[in-house]
């Protein structure tokens, strides 16, 4: 059997950053480190942290006085930022720089009371903490799109003063979908200067409409809460191959390899390697395997800088 592997696949530069900042932030205070919400969507990580001192809070509200608060690769709302300084809390901010360039771009359109479309999947923490950034006193209003069909029937205050923004980790194409829906009913909206769409989602999605046209089986190692990995699996499927999300190794099922020659393996933007191999590994010791394509991920050239006081 053919084991095709995806590149680029695994970890971002925004994941990473976000992990490394967990781990100097509890070098450097001590555990307990409080996170808002899971840093990165994937269960192997998040145990991980855990096991280091990381302690994991949906609510600033479950952090103590005056303790040590990291918040997640999603970003937080203004109004979590304005509750940690409440609480004295020492925040240290792990947002995927791409997130925050989305974050200006709503505190932009409110300041100037533009009303603003988001394009994205509800209760997310992303698209909380991005719909969070909007000041409606300013006249305006934020609103959430998640596919077609809303875009066709959402109504706001006023269409000629109006803009969009998207969460960062969606498909590609259904996205533009939307996109075009918005633009035919509201000529004057106005969209970034760049797709709001981050690299490593792009760049996830091209390699696996590649992996579809190779494969008949195609795995996607991933938490069932990554919206990015989700997205993944969606498009193989979409593509008309058989396809599964799975955390790691343990939620193999052998009977999915049943009459399949070729299988393609990719993982999601917060997946660590180490589940990929292990995978490998476990497929290996129950069936001859050939592996094609890099074993060694693909360096997609981008680096995001730790905030300032972890640098040292």
């Amino acid at each position: 059997m053919k084991i095709i592997l995806a590149n680029p696949r695994g970890f971002c530069a925004g994941v990473g950053r976000a992990i490394e900042i967990v781990k100097k932030v509890i070098d450097l205070k001590g555990p307990p480190v409080y996170i808002k919400h899971e840093v990165v969507h994937n269960q192997t990580v998040v145990a991980e942290l855990r096991n280091l001192g990381a302690v994991f809070v949906e609510e600033i509200d479950e952090v103590p006085p005056g303790a040590t608060v990291i918040y997640s690769a999603h970003g937080v709302s203004k109004e979590v930022q304005k509750n940690s300084l409440s609480k004295d809390l020492g925040v240290f901010d792990a947002t995927c720089p791409l997130v925050s360039k989305v974050h200006s771009e709503v505190e932009l359109h409110s300041r100037s009371g533009r009303e603003c479309i988001l394009i994205g999947h509800a209760n997310h923490p992303e698209v909380e903490g991005t719909m969070g950034q909007y000041d409606s006193s300013k006249g305006g209003n934020i609103y959430l799109v998640q596919n077609k069909e809303e875009a066709e029937e959402i109504s706001v205050k006023d269409d000629k003063n109006l803009s969009f923004v998207t969460q960062t980790t969606l498909s590609v194409d259904d996205t533009e979908e939307i996109i075009q829906v918005l633009k035919r009913r509201f000529p004057s909206i106005l969209g970034p200067r760049k797709d709001d769409i981050c690299y490593a989602t792009q760049n996830r999605q091209d390699a696996v409409k590649q992996l579809a046209l190779e494969s008949d089986l195609i795995l996607v190692i991933g938490s069932k809460n990554s919206s990015n990995s989700n997205r993944l699996r969606e498009i193989a499927e979409r593509s008309g191959v058989e396809s599964y999300l799975i955390d790691s190794a343990s939620d193999l099922n052998f009977n999915w390899f049943k009459g399949k020659e070729t299988v393609g393996l990719t993982s999601g933007a917060s997946a660590p390697e180490h589940l990929v191999q292990e995978l490998l590994n476990v497929i290996n010791s129950n069936f001859d395997i050939e592996i094609v394509g890099g074993q060694d991920r693909q360096d997609e050239g981008i680096f995001f800088k730790l905030p300032k006081e972890l640098r040292k």
